[in-house]
């Protein structure tokens, strides 16, 4: 499993570097679960990581607005993310979420084709009114994202776990590699949440408050960082 860590400006992002992370997430938490960061911080935390790895970027937890969502999507692009990411928050139907995607994928796709979407549903999608995670992958496939990923909406320390049974996002990950996708688990991990996740076998897991000491609210600690860096390469 890769390891995706969420910094939310350059000094933590340093530090998950340093620390072994596979990709570094750069968000916003006080903007919700997949918060947008500034462009400006984007650039910060692209020089300072400097080619030690790949940079990812949350655009937001968007309702329906293509629109919307592309430009921000191609703004993330530009400003250095090489993974774009954006939540299906007040996303209902089917129809929506492709038109969304497909829009954000192309706005991405035209500036540089390397640059990779990652679209992400919520584990706990019926209390905030959204569409299952489960009906993401077909969807994403079809509108030419490269990722999908299950996240906790509302962050109240409650995990994906308490929402989606082991059962659930087996399947999740099994629909995701059946249409060609990557895919990727978080919300509210913990580490003892480690071998459950090896049997799920997703190709990533999220994390920003198992390396915060467990509260997403305060500072990024490089020993919790390659603490889950060990644990996941076990």
């Amino acid at each position: 499993m890769k390891l995706l860590v969420s910094p939310i400006n350059s000094e933590e992002a340093i530090i998950a570097s340093i620390g072994g992370a596979d990709i570094v997430d750069v968000k916003n938490p006080k903007e919700g679960s997949l918060g947008a960061n500034f462009p400006w911080v984007i650039r910060e935390v692209k020089a300072v990581v400097n080619g030690r790895q790949p940079i990812s970027a949350t655009i937001g937890d968007f309702n329906y607005k293509p629109g919307t969502a592309a430009l921000a999507a191609l703004g993330a692009a530009v400003a250095g993310a090489d993974y774009i990411k954006v939540g299906l928050y007040d996303i209902q139907t089917e129809s929506q979420a492709l038109e969304l995607l497909t829009k954000i994928t192309r706005a991405v796709k035209d500036y540089n084709p390397l640059k990779k979407v990652v679209a992400s549903g919520y584990s706990d999608y019926k209390r905030i009114n959204s569409i299952s995670p489960l009906l993401l992958p077909a969807v994403a496939a079809e509108a030419g994202v490269d990722v999908v990923m299950v996240d906790t909406g509302v962050k109240d320390r409650k995990s994906t776990f308490e929402f989606m049974d082991e059962k659930e996002l087996k399947e999740f990950t099994d629909l995701a590699h059946s249409y060609g996708l990557e895919n990727a688990i978080a919300g509210s991990l913990k580490f003892e949440d480690i071998p459950l996740l090896e049997r799920i076998g997703p190709d990533i897991i999220g994390v920003r408050g198992m390396v915060c000491g467990g509260d997403r609210s305060t500072s990024i600690r490089q020993e919790l960082v390659e603490k889950l860096v060990a644990e996941c390469q076990a």
